[in-house]
């Protein structure tokens, strides 16, 4: 899906953070964009925003927990536009902790947003994104994981459900491919977002909390830190939209973990032949054709400097 002009991207919590620079390198790239968020007044600053670059963004207040209220977003969308050609599943919310201090409503929280989240945008715009839209081929799903879906940190709630992820990304890169549509699961590691602070409009229905209210101080110290900018992330997200990938890894400092826990996985095979009978019945099970497709991405951008999106 390399060709983006005038096409029809949807990004769920897509006005602030990450989500933000994802709509931001879209509409740069000449699509019509629709951003969700359960916040009005990100969802404004972000129109107001984009209207000062010369933009023009339309947005959809809408709770990602809230399946009702989805579908009637994509209804909405339907109706403006008959169809879609990139969905991204990106609202998410961070607990970090051990997994003992968690309380019964944290795991519903984590759940609920970051994994049926992900659930209920399929089920809202999936069936746009299989529309037959006159002129143009093929359409996309980014879902937003993250660099804990692969590293172990003390994060296990949050590490759980963005796990969780990845494996329906690679479950849907098969399942869709046949119709065109192809899936990526969007790895980042530490980039600037709103991720933390959005515990704070933790939901009252939730109930209590195990875990800490984020201290300002260290979400101000956050902010200095030379985490990725969220423009730099998106274009990268759609440069990796445009190859096809099935992984969008965009930071390489992660590479030596990554490859130090598959080496762990490998070692901890037995260390004996493979039963070959047992093999056969199970092919689907042995290996799979999602792997060994993707394209290494571009050096990292420096302030100013285009991503290539070509190679």
């Amino acid at each position: 899906m390399d060709q983006l002009e005038g096409r029809v991207a949807v990004i769920t919590g897509g006005s602030s953070g990450i989500g933000r620079g994802i709509a931001l390198a879209c509409l740069e790239a000449g699509m019509r964009v629709y951003v969700t968020g359960r916040t009005p007044g990100h969802l404004r600053e972000t129109v107001q925003d984009f209207a000062t670059r010369g933009f023009d963004v339309h947005s959809l207040q809408v709770d990602v927990t809230d399946l009702p209220a989805m579908l009637e977003a994509a209804r909405r969308v339907e109706e403006e536009t008959g169809g879609i050609d990139l969905l991204v599943n990106n609202a998410g919310i961070g607990l970090t902790g051990p997994v003992s201090a968690a309380t019964p409503a944290d795991w519903d929280w984590l759940i609920d947003v970051n994994i049926k989240g992900v659930g209920h945008g399929l089920q809202a715009f999936l069936p746009l994104l299989r529309r037959e839209k006159p002129g143009r081929t093929g359409a996309h799903i980014v879902n937003t994981s993250s660099m804990a879906g692969l590293m172990p940190i003390v994060a296990g709630l949050y590490s759980m459900t963005k796990a969780a992820v990845i494996a329906l990304s690679e479950a849907l890169h098969i399942e869709l491919a046949p119709e065109g549509i192809g899936v990526s699961a969007y790895c980042p590691g530490p980039t600037h977002s709103n991720i933390a602070a959005a515990v704070a409009n933790r939901p009252e229905g939730y109930g209590a909390s195990g875990y800490d209210q984020p201290d300002p101080r260290h979400l101000e110290a956050a902010a200095h830190q030379p985490y990725m900018s969220a423009e730099e992330a998106g274009q990268r997200v759609l440069a990796g939209v445009r190859r096809g990938d099935l992984f969008i890894l965009t930071h390489p400092e992660f590479r030596a973990g990554v490859v130090e826990r598959h080496r762990t996985i490998e070692d901890a095979f037995p260390d004996e032949p493979a039963d070959a009978e047992r093999a056969a019945a199970i092919p689907f099970l042995t290996s799979s054709p999602v792997y060994g497709q993707d394209h290494r991405l571009p050096p990292p951008v420096h302030p100013g400097q285009a991503v290539d999106v070509t190679s």
